[in-house]
This record gives structure tokens, sequence and C-alpha cells, in this order.
């Protein structure tokens, strides 16, 4: 951005005689601050989540002092309102600085306090405020009662601050990383309650050890003028990585592809297995093994024990109450079908919509849709919770590749804020386990189609055939995932249910989490609404 640009952007100065500790009590300054200035910056950050929904007006819902030894900044927590009748509430540390150099990109306000000339700015721009933070997790009190409490776990070994770095681009909170070491997520979204991803990683790490996720090490949270606790950061240990699962299943992906010409393979021939069979390395043909290799197969194996693991330790918890497990009931099934129906509608509109934007097998695919829309509801409908024996637990809530992270041959899972679309009551509900190995079947079934578009010129093959191909592939490695992921979880005692109501929860967390995906690429890309929709006829025909 241009220093020209900013002055189009940026309202004109303003001038106050307060100081600046104290400048949040002048209603003069905050009504100017709020109407006039925020609503053009925050539209603007890359972590709004309203971009789809016409801004109302900001409030104010809360401020407070994140401070140190004279070091004053602002936490505050805005209510942003939509002309379509919701709100949403975001996080913003402000601060105020002189130096006519610095933030250029990052101003949200020229402002005159005490007649000294500044800018307002976003504070996680600012290093001093970054050390701060740090700071005052690293000297945290075992129990803090005041309004905004850090805590520091007996896992955070730092003895003093070293450096801070933005962790890049990211969409919906802001990462810092310091020392090299530890990660710091600011949550920009914030809810009236505990976030998830706290909750879960301090549970995970300290009270059941499990080591494929990054050690929780310290948190920010704020108890309201309601006593209610708000998570404002979340610590954790760095883990060196070499990326996601999603782009290393791309690489080797590509490589299975590429191996169809390489090994001069003809589709048809392949042996195939029945959708959702539990299977063993053994009980996959040698002619499959030598088209995809074994190496794959053994790590679609770890992703399968990590992801029972968590669900063991996720599964073992008889005293904190938001982690017992808990069987299934009418409450929960009520609860179930509104969301299931209402959701199902949404997208049952949206497609007969975009009807017009689908060619080929997509086509026919969304036709399919519409004339099985009654056996789809029927599906959603039919959830009878008296059938069902196995238990309900926390669960991750939106697994899939991207949230995993890949290191030697191993996988650590990371990102529990559970679904975007979701409410924060709605995310902290006990579900099926098998509701997140959905997330990851219908991820793993991404990644195929995605192979396939993206270098779909590198392979002399018809699109059908490679489509063919796909599925063939796909039911080996969720067969396999499957057959571990079972074995793993029955060994540990953890009641996922007998076999058919396995089965029953597997479809129907699959069919939920298609048409849920659904709704994006018809809005974003209706090319890869075939995704999705492939997902779904499977379903239904299987």
């Amino acid at each position: 951005m241009s220093k020209s640009d900013e002055k189009i952007t940026l309202k004109t100065d303003l001038h106050f005689d307060d100081d600046w500790e104290l400048l949040l009590e002048n209603t003069g300054f905050v009504k100017s601050f709020l109407s006039d200035v925020l609503s053009d910056y925050i539209t603007k950050q890359r972590w709004y989540g309203g971009k789809a929904s016409k801004l109302k007006y900001i409030e104010l819902a809360e401020y407070f002092k994140i401070q140190q030894n004279g070091e004053v900044y602002f936490g505050l927590i805005l209510e942003v309102n939509f002309e379509e009748a919701f709100y949403q509430h975001y996080f913003l540390p402000i601060a105020f600085v002189t130096d006519e150099d610095f933030a250029q990109k990052d101003r949200i306000l020229p402002i005159s306090i005490k007649n000294q000339d500044g800018f307002i700015i976003d504070a996680i721009n600012l290093e001093a405020f970054r050390q701060l933070v740090f700071e005052r997790i690293l000297t945290a009190l075992p129990k803090d009662t005041t309004k905004v409490r850090y805590h520091k776990s007996l896992a955070l070994k730092a003895k003093a601050y070293e450096s801070s770095r933005f962790m890049g681009l990211e969409q919906s909170n802001t990462s810092i990383i310091y020392n090299d070491k530890y990660v710091l997520k600011f949550f920009r979204r914030i809810f009236a309650d505990k976030n998830p991803d706290y909750e879960m990683s301090r549970f995970l790490s300290e009270k059941k050890e499990f080591k494929n996720t990054p050690s929780y090490l310290g948190s920010i949270n704020l108890v309201d003028a309601k006593q209610v606790t708000i998570t404002i950061a979340l610590m954790q240990e760095m883990i060196p990585n070499e990326g996601d699962a999603w782009d290393y299943m791309l690489k080797e992906l590509h490589k299975v592809f590429s191996n169809l010409e390489y090994k001069n393979l003809n589709v048809a021939q392949l042996p195939r297995t029945a959708l959702y069979q539990q299977l063993n390395i053994a009980d996959i043909p040698p002619q499959i093994i030598d088209w995809v290799g074994l190496h794959l197969f053994l790590q679609v194996q770890t992703l399968a024990k990590r992801t029972a693991e968590m669900h063991i330790a996720l599964g073992s918890e008889f005293e904190e109450t938001a982690f017992t497990p808990t069987h299934y009931n009418g409450d929960y099934t009520v609860w179930l079908k509104n969301k299931m129906l209402y959701q199902f509608q949404n997208r049952l509109n949206l497609i007969e919509n975009n009807l017009h934007k689908l060619e080929g097998m997509a086509l026919d695919l969304a036709k399919e849709f519409l004339n099985k829309k009654n056996t789809i509801r029927e599906r959603f409908v039919d959830f009878d919770w008296t059938k069902l024996k196995g238990e309900r637990l926390r669960i991750h809530g939106d697994y899939h590749l991207g949230q995993i992270l890949v290191k030697d041959n191993d996988f650590f899972i990371l990102d529990f804020e559970g679904e975007p679309e979701s409410t924060i009551r709605d995310r902290k509900v006990k579900q099926p386990p098998l509701k997140d190995v959905a997330g990851l079947f219908r991820s793993f079934h991404y990644a195929i189609y995605a192979t396939i578009f993206n270098n779909q010129d590198s392979y002399p093959y018809p699109l059908d055939e490679l489509f063919d191909a796909g599925e063939i592939l796909y039911s080996y490695i969720t067969g396999l995932f499957l057959g571990t992921y079972v074995t793993e979880t029955q060994n540990a005692n953890l009641n996922i249910g007998y076999n058919q109501e396995r089965l029953f929860l597997l479809k129907y967390c699959l069919l939920e989490k298609a048409v849920y995906e659904l709704g994006y690429e018809l809005n974003s890309r209706p090319k890869w609404a075939i995704i999705p929709l492939k997902g779904i006829s499977n379903i239904l025909n299987h």
C-alpha cells in the first residue's frame, strides 16, 4: 500500500487531551473510532469472517489492558453486527506509536494524543507488544484470579524472550513464532466460552500426555463482566515438520497416477475391493501394492493408529465432564436431525440454482442427487439412537489432511477449533469418533481428485479411467485405514459400537460431510463439485 493510498483510506486526524491509558474512557473517541475508522480497517483483514455479509455497525463489547512495567496496550473485544441480523466477536489488540516510519501498512488511525502525533495500530505488529505478552505468560502465577489470566504450563522451559516473527499467511487467526521454538496463536474470531482448540490441546497434552499433537505450553484467557471465560491466545510447541499431510498426499498420489503409465497398467483389470471393507496389509493384492507402493499404505496405517490414539485419549476420561464419554440419546438425535435437515435443504437449493454450471459426470451426479433427494433426506432422519450401543466423545470436529503435520514418517494432529460453520456450543457436542474418520476419508477422496485435476495432462488416460483408478485407490486406502483404526480402538476397549453400527455411523457421517462440502464447491469452484457429488453417490449406492 502506498502512502497516497493510505491517505485515501484513513480518516481525518483526531485530537485528544486524554492520556493514552484513559483514552477508551472517552466516549467521543470510542464513537469516532468504531464508526468512522474500524469498519473500513477490519473488513480488509484476512481473519475477518464476515465478508459474505453486510456490516451494519461495530460496538465495543469489552476492553482490557495488557500491560507490564508502564507499557500499556488495549485488547478490544469488538461486536460486529450485520444487516442479516446476526453478529460476530473479534479480538483486536491496539497500540499507540509515534514513529512516522513505523507500521505503514498496519495503521488503523492517525491520531494526536496530548499534542503527540502518531498512529493507532494493531499491536501484534509491534515487537514490544509481542515480547510483553510472551513475558507475561513466562511469569504467570500458578493461580491467576485477575481479569486477564495468563497461564504457563510446566512444559514451557523458556527462560527469556529472544525473538518473535509471524508464522505466515493464515485465514482466521494470527500466529507468532517465539524463540524459533514456540507458537502463540491469537484467536481473532472469538466466542463467549473457552476455545475448543485451547481446551482440547490442554487436555490431550497435560492430562493424557498424547504425544502426536503440539504440546500445550500456555494461554491467555479473559474473564468478562458476566464471568464467562473467553480464550484470547494459545501457546504450543513448534513442531519442525516437512509440511502438512495434504501436500504430502498430493506428492505421493502424483507418483501413484504416474505409475499407471510407467507400469503400463490397464485400469479395468486392476483388482477391486468393496468400499468400507476393513483391510490389513495382507489383504491388499500384490498388483495394487506394485502400483501404489508399500510405503504409502504403511503411512496410511500410521495415520490410522495416530487417529485411534487421539480418540482413545479423548475417550478415557471419567472425571472432567467436558470430556467424559456419553451414550446416544433423544436430545442428541433432535439436535443432529435439525442440523442436518437445515444444511441439506440449503445445499438442495444451491444445486437447483447452479445446475447450469455443471457438465459431464458432475451434471449426471447432480441429477442423481436431485432424483434421490428424498432418499438422502430419509438417511438423515433415519437416526434411531436406541439401536446404538457405542459412545460419543469430544472429537477433533474438522479433521482433514490439512490439519495434520508430517515429520519423520509420523503425523502430528493440530487445530482443534472445530467446524468453521458451527456455533461454539455445537463444536463442543460429543459426537461419534467416526465423524473424524469420515472427515479424513473425504480428505483422501479430495486429494485423489485434486491430483487428477491438477495433473490431468500428465497422465495419458481418459478422464473417466483416471476417476475409476482413483475410486479403486480410495477403496484400498480407506479400507486399510478402517481396519487399522478399528483394531487399535478395540484393543484399547474404546466403545465405538458393533460392526453394523460402525458402518451405519461412518456412512451417515460421510454423507453429512459430503453434503457440507457441496455448498463450498458450488459457490466457489463448480468444476470440483464432482468430488462431493461422487462421494454422495458412493454412499447411496454401496
